[in-house]
């Protein structure tokens, strides 16, 4: 009986480990391979978010941070403009010298709404990127995902927004919103 009961936990521990695995270097259906890295950015006044790096033949190094930022956005209107995405989308955690290099378009994530908007990097080694900022919202909240790289960034844009869109960082978006 007790061997069979510890059988029994290997199984559930092993089955655990794979679906962790399987999440930390997840296969989407546009060829890309995510996996989480540590948050990059020094402490400021929200939460740390999560930090993924996008290897494979649809996003080759793009890296995606994600985070939620409670109680910061207009309740009535959301993410209504172009302004409101530059101040709140960490765009200068990446790199202090950006500009926007076109206007912003609305953009859905799920049941939210709010804007993306593409931008030019110069980092501080002067070497130039594209970013692409995702600000969302949900009543009085925002989730906010950036991402950066030298893919196109309609590309970056698209395979974020298929990775956001998974069951796992939905889940972890709705917890986080919810303050969990």
């Amino acid at each position: 009986m007790r061997r069979a009961a510890t059988m029994l936990v290997a199984v559930f521990a092993l089955g655990a480990l794979s679906g962790v695995g399987a999440y930390q270097i997840a296969p989407s259906r546009h060829g890309s391979h995510w996996q989480e890295i540590a948050w990059p950015f020094p402490r400021d006044g929200w939460p740390a978010g999560r930090a993924f790096r996008c290897d494979g033949t649809s996003c080759d190094g793009v890296e995606l941070y994600v985070r939620a930022k409670r109680g910061f956005c207009n309740c009535d209107r959301g993410v209504a403009d172009d302004d409101e995405v530059d101040r709140v989308a960490d765009v200068d955690l990446i790199a202090p010298r950006f500009a926007a290099v076109a206007r912003g378009e609305v953009v859905k994530l799920g049941e939210m709404q709010g804007r993306v908007r593409h931008y030019a990097l110069t980092m501080p080694d002067g070497a130039q990127r594209a970013a692409t900022a995702i600000a969302v919202s949900r009543r009085c909240d925002l989730l906010v995902a950036v991402m950066q790289g030298r893919d196109e960034q309609s590309a970056m844009q698209r395979v974020a927004l298929a990775f956001l869109e998974m069951e796992a960082m939905r889940a972890w978006t709705l917890a986080a919103l919810d303050g969990r």
